[in-house]
């Protein structure tokens, strides 16, 4: 498992907690690395704490999640965000995949707002129908196939939806019906709607072949 982190110290130790609860009802915790890219809280620290891999890199979701990969000794590779709180079948489920192949989970948002909800299950319809999926919903893939495929796009943004593009090639992705439930503080801050418009936005133009650089810069401005 794969972690990327940049000053996310607090939500790092939640989701070591709930995966401490979660893997260990059906057999030995697994591997997890955490990749710091430059964090200045106490990420790393808390990591080491929970026994974790840690990896030094420069910032970046694919820049990060590729780092963790090259350090993973394990034959399936899970990207998960660190505010994200996976189940203990959702943990059962991945101990029973042997078939190389990949995928994703449904995802859940934290926040009670109905329209989150409604945001979620659209994120989960669109990726079975289209095969592309999110960071948000924990990919998951074997080791086989994403080196098959080069590793993880170290692009700066929309790193999720390339991987997914060259690895539909190989095969179609594994949605299984079982929630993966992550923040929702970032829509709740943003506003939701405009998360989803800016998102759409986004994503439309890196379909249309924007630089993912461009993107980025204005995405984090």
């Amino acid at each position: 498992m794969v972690v990327p982190v940049l000053n996310d110290a607090r939500a790092l130790a939640e989701l070591l907690d709930t995966l401490r609860g979660a893997f260990s009802v059906h057999g030995p915790q697994p591997e997890i690395v955490v990749v710091d890219g430059g964090s200045t809280d106490a990420g790393a620290a808390t990591a080491e704490r929970y026994g974790c891999a840690v990896v030094a890199s420069h910032p970046g979701r694919g820049v990060q999640l590729q780092a963790g990969f090259e350090q993973a000794q394990g034959d399936w590779i899970w990207l998960l965000h660190a505010d994200s709180q996976p189940g203990a079948d959702l943990a059962l489920w991945l101990r029973r995949l042997e078939t190389p192949g990949w995928g994703r989970f449904d995802v859940r948002f934290t926040g009670k707002a109905w329209l989150l909800a409604v945001v979620a299950a659209m994120m989960n319809w669109r990726s079975r129908s289209t095969g592309i999926c999110t960071g948000d919903q924990g990919i998951f893939v074997h080791r086989s196939l994403l080196e098959a495929v080069g590793g993880i796009p170290t692009q700066p943004l929309m790193e999720d939806i390339e991987l997914s593009k060259r690895l539909k090639r190989e095969m179609p992705p594994l949605c299984p019906q079982i929630c993966l439930t992550t923040s929702s503080r970032r829509w709740e801050q943003r506003g939701i709607v405009r998360t989803v418009v800016s998102m759409w936005w986004f994503r439309l133009r890196y379909w249309a072949g924007t630089d993912p650089q461009a993107l980025a810069t204005e995405y984090y401005r």
